[in-house]
């Protein structure tokens, strides 16, 4: 008896587990003699036997089983409908005829599973024969599921019948956009926008938030005459399709006239219950800038809350940004609400430096706190050269860290006007040490050499911090014409005096000669912080003439700066460095075999393919598998080379 033969006898039988493995033998081998009794087995109502079948019926396929299954679409029984019709959405393109015909059926439920069926399809040939269920089936139903597996379908073939079905009642409509939406066709537009007249309040939003959705600029027009005679609701519906369709830079080339009606329109939009057509109508009117329009987004921003409506506020200032500056914006910042205020000078980003910047020097000084602090800072970035004296006068007169952070970041960082280091240097001595830092670093951006001078006194300080800032700014303006006090700083009492003189004399690659030979001393400072900032800034610069004292580094006593040490070895790739890096496994903790292991497999070559064989063997499991991975490393590294 041949193995068909066994599979179709077995097929008879009622034994559900010889049942369920004839039937998996049945799919392996396509055997379609076996679709009859297949189908019967798949009203078993053992669970198994069914997910054999199911899966058997799927890998067989053709139209043998497809019109096998069919029958079993008039099933009583619910779950076995169900299972048909997903089998048949799988395999029901291998026999279309057969699908086709059954949307001629007398029962409107088989129509309605064929046309959900067809949909499922993936295929154009299914288009003209739901099309016609579409526009002439009866049953509503019927009509409403061949609209949703046209929509599925998406070909722009079916957008015609669709176009005609907009005409067909409310139900069916909801299908008939959703498909529109998918296929995008230009045809359609002037389809979706004739329907307006005769459709529910409901159809015409849902078509107008279409239009808005299919992005088709021949919308626009069409909408834009539809805007006057259209109810308040529907009327901001269309202002936000109008909005997404456009896009805020094609908003302003609209005419003067089509400007100002919209503008009206997007006004009014601000007040709808939507949130998003509020939001459709801030970013439309950022293009227009009308001050009414600014007053209006302050006005909603305000019953914004800045926790949970966090993005529309921020949609909120650029809206006022892009509006730009205005009475309107004049007036808010002489406002009492200092919320108000801040978002106004939040928005000044985005207008014209040279209307907004004026105003915000104006009031500067009769503002609280927090104002002047998000002014001083709006201020720095978008002030110019000419408004250097309001910043030399914060300086003078501000005592707020923030305040005077800023003026220091505009002065140092983009200004850099004459005569203003000594100033700043004066900040060196300022209570706060944020403060401090910001005077610092914009004297250094000034790159102005002749403050060596006044930093070499303060060097001489007997404040360890005063000393560390002017050891830290002569290192970043001029190293060679201040190594002299550079030297003095490396053998300072203060282990962070001495941290920053190293950076300055190892921190720029190459490192001369002369740089290494006063830094390598501090490979034996007694802090360990000193020793791993020097591994570190030799690991930075990975050369030759820093690889012996990356060797030394592996006998320090903190893991740590063996551990750097070991990683910028690694890095450098050189095979003279595997033998010391095998030598210190034997004895080394965890955390530094691990770094041994990976640097072995950064360098490559046979004898640290050895080595790492070996680890595989080590007692710890970690161990084993970062030398594992090591090993798989070097193998791609070599077949990547070939």
């Amino acid at each position: 008896m041949s193995e068909e033969q066994h599979i179709l006898e077995v097929l008879q039988s009622d034994d559900a587990e010889q049942v369920r493995e004839a039937a998996y033998s049945a799919g392996e081998l396509r055997l379609e003699a076996a679709v009859p009794h297949l189908v019967r087995h798949l009203q078993s109502q053992n669970i198994g036997v069914q997910e054999a079948v199911d899966n058997a019926l799927r890998k067989i396929g053709g139209a043998a089983a497809v019109a096998g299954v069919i029958p079993l679409l008039r099933s009583d029984d619910a779950p076995i409908r169900n299972i048909s019709m997903d089998i048949l959405r799988d395999i029901g393109r291998d026999e279309f005829d057969a699908l086709k015909q059954l949307l001629h059926d007398e029962d409107p439920d088989i129509r309605i599973f064929a046309s959900d069926i067809l949909g499922t399809s993936g295929s154009i040939l299914a288009v003209p024969a739901l099309c016609e269920a579409l526009l002439r089936d009866p049953e509503v139903n019927v009509r409403y599921q061949a609209a949703v597996s046209l929509g599925t379908l998406a070909f722009p073939e079916a957008a015609d019948c669709l176009n005609k079905a907009m005409q067909d009642e409310e139900w069916v409509q909801f299908s008939v956009i959703e498909a529109l939406i998918k296929i995008r066709a230009e045809s359609s537009v002037n389809a979706l926008v004739k329907a307006l007249d005769s459709t529910s309040d409901l159809v015409a939003s849902m078509i107008v938030d279409a239009l808005g959705e299919m992005g088709n600029l021949k919308a626009v027009p069409l909408l834009l005459k539809r805007i006057e005679k259209s109810p308040t609701p529907l009327r901001n519906k269309i202002v936000r399709a109008i909005v997404s369709i456009l896009g805020k830079k094609s908003l302003s080339l609209l005419g003067e006239r089509e400007q100002q009606r919209l503008g009206a329109y997007l006004l009014a939009a601000l007040d709808d219950e939507d949130e998003e057509v509020q939001d459709a109508a801030m970013v439309g009117l950022a293009s227009l800038g009308q001050a009414e329009a600014t007053v209006a987004v302050l006005r909603l921003a305000a019953r914004l809350d800045p926790d949970r409506d966090h993005e529309r506020l921020e949609a909120a200032i650029r809206c006022i940004g892009g509006i730009g500056f205005n009475e309107a914006v004049e007036e808010a910042l002489s406002d009492e609400n200092e919320s108000t205020i801040l978002m106004v000078v939040e928005a000044a980003a985005d207008m014209n430096p040279a209307e907004i910047v004026p105003a915000l020097k104006r009031i500067f000084w009769d503002k609280g706190r927090d104002a002047q602090r998000a002014i001083a800072t709006q201020l720095a970035r978008i002030a110019s050269l000419e408004d250097v004296d309001f910043f030399l006068d914060l300086l003078e007169r501000a005592e707020d860290a923030h305040v005077i952070k800023a003026a220091l970041h505009f002065l140092g960082h983009r200004a850099k006007p004459a005569g203003v280091g000594e100033r700043m240097l004066a900040l060196l001595d300022h209570p706060y040490d944020d403060v401090k830092e910001a005077a610092l670093e914009a004297c250094i951006a000034l790159q102005d050499v002749s403050l060596c001078a006044s930093f070499r006194e303060r060097f001489h300080s007997g404040d360890p911090l005063q000393r560390m800032m002017a050891t830290y700014a002569m290192g970043r303006l001029d190293v060679d014409g201040n190594l002299d006090v550079l030297r003095e700083a490396l053998v300072d009492d203060v282990p962070d005096v001495r941290k920053v003189a190293l950076e300055a004399l190892a921190g720029t690659c190459p490192i001369t000669p002369e740089h290494l030979e006063l830094v390598v001393p501090l490979m034996h400072d007694p802090v360990r912080e000193v020793r791993l900032a020097l591994v570190d800034l030799f690991g930075a610069c990975p050369e030759e003439s820093v690889i012996g004292h990356l060797l030394e580094a592996l006998d320090d006593e903190d893991d740590w700066v063996r551990v750097r040490a070991i990683e910028a070895l690694g890095r450098l790739g050189r095979k003279e460095c595997v033998t010391p890096l095998i030598e210190r496994v034997d004895g080394a903790g965890n955390l530094v075999l691990l770094k041994i292991i990976e640097a072995l497999g950064s360098i490559g070559g046979n004898m640290a393919f050895r080595a790492l064989l070996a680890l595989m063997e080590h007692e710890d499991p970690e161990i084993q598998q970062a030398a594992e991975d090591a090993v798989a490393r070097l193998g791609e590294q070599d077949s990547e080379g070939e």
